[in-house]
């Protein structure tokens, strides 16, 4: 499996042989970043906002996923759980979709605009994590303090952080610096992009930074 950040809250997940996906593709007229015609056969959507659903920066995918479910598609097994934060009204904009990517027993879970710290029930239909994409930059999503917290109650063999301010992108986020110092880290060496298989997920958990694509 390999996987490539874009930005913000954008991965693009390809294994040989099975369906590739893109989550939360952007606009990035928008968010920042850069322009992309990013090639997938499945394009998931974690909820209605031009940071997270705009399709047209994909091309070629049969296939689009935008709400809770269980789906199978191409040797993929996906898990999409619906949450609403917190309080007594809720609006479609709050509405937020976990969705766990199950490619031949290595799953990947991306929590899209999670606000609040996953329910029992909501952790438990996601099920085991070895890879979490986890939004940590605070604004409509996790900060760094609950993004450690959801660390702590997942337990995942690796940790891609998301969803935080870059030098490319307009967003008032936290930088990455303020999650790194509250899991207790060193500065981390970003890489390209995520080579992994089962056979080699580290033992404990992992955080790995990724650069985010510019062609």
């Amino acid at each position: 499996m390999e996987l490539f950040w874009y930005g913000h809250s954008c991965f693009r997940i390809t294994e040989r042989g099975m369906c590739s996906v893109v989550i939360d593709p952007f606009d990035h007229r928008v968010v920042g970043y850069f322009s992309h015609k990013i090639k997938t056969d499945i394009v998931a959507v974690s909820h209605d906002a031009p940071g997270h659903n705009f399709i047209n920066a994909t091309k070629g995918a049969t296939h689009f996923i935008n709400g809770p479910g269980e789906y199978e598609i191409g040797g993929v097994f996906i898990t999409a759980v619906q949450t609403n934060g917190k309080g007594k009204k809720q609006v479609d904009s709050t509405r937020n979709t976990l969705y766990l990517f199950d490619y031949d027993g290595l799953t990947v879970a991306h929590l899209g605009d999670l606000k609040q710290v996953p329910t029992q029930s909501e952790l438990e239909a996601l099920g085991a994590v070895n890879i979490v994409l986890l939004p940590i930059g605070g604004g409509t999503g996790l900060n760094a303090a609950k993004a450690a917290e959801v660390v702590s109650q997942l337990d995942p063999n690796i940790i891609i952080p998301m969803h935080f301010h870059t030098e490319d992108s307009p967003l008032e986020l936290d930088t990455l610096d303020k999650f790194i110092k509250e899991m207790g880290l060193q500065p981390i060496e970003p890489i390209q992009s995520l080579k992994i298989s089962k056979s080699v997920l580290p033992s404990e958990s992992k955080v790995v930074v990724l650069n985010y694509q510019m062609g």
